[in-house]
């Protein structure tokens, strides 16, 4: 068994930080944490082969921009044998949820996410692991991308760092324990740790 967790996001410098790199952000915790080691660039991806929760992984961001990360998944998954339905758990960014909460889910629609769009395209199915992580919805009169690839206020910064820590162990949960544990742990409304003081 070998997991590919696929984090979503736009490369370069001045996308770091956005909204819509929550998957790139949960990818370089678990890169941290683990102390997986980069594999450099294959498919229009970077990528590292490790450990997590006794399992074998590939931790993979593609370098596409947001809107084509399906190719480089499909690719990936293809060369490396990956299941996408069962081994496979794509973390990405949700207006639809509040900054600092997770949704853990088995299958789905992209929900107007126009990564997840591409990757159900690219590989026939909606029937992938995913790990949502909560940015908050656009203000009024804000356009959507304006808003995607705008930065956090300081006080959403910190439960959004919270959350990326939390979506990279709900990851490793998936892993180690199943994806219906996680949902258990982790789907639940989220209290920030400024708060349980």
């Amino acid at each position: 068994m070998m997991y590919l967790i696929v984090g979503l996001g736009n490369p370069g410098r001045q996308y770091e930080g956005t909204r819509h790199n929550m998957g790139f952000d949960t990818i370089d915790y678990l890169i941290e944490k683990h102390r997986i080691p980069q594999g450099g660039v294959k498919f229009n991806a970077m990528y590292g082969k490790g450990i997590i929760g006794g399992e074998r992984v590939i931790l993979m961001k593609p370098l596409s921009y947001m809107n084509l990360s399906g190719g480089p998944v499909r690719e990936m998954a293809n060369y490396f044998k990956i299941d996408p339905e069962t081994e496979m758990i794509v973390v990405y960014d949700d207006i639809d949820l509040e900054p600092g909460q997770l949704r853990i889910r088995k299958q789905g629609s992209a929900g107007g996410h126009n990564g997840i769009k591409d990757i159900i395209r690219q590989l026939g199915t909606q029937k992938f692991l995913r790990v949502k992580v909560g940015v908050g919805a656009k203000p009024r009169g804000w356009d959507l991308a304006d808003h995607v690839l705008s930065r956090f206020a300081d006080g959403e910064r910190r439960l959004v760092d919270e959350s990326i820590g939390r979506a990279g162990d709900a990851v490793e949960m998936m892993i180690s324990e199943g994806t219906d544990a996680a949902m258990n742990e982790y789907n639940k409304k989220a209290v920030p740790a400024s708060e349980k003081e």
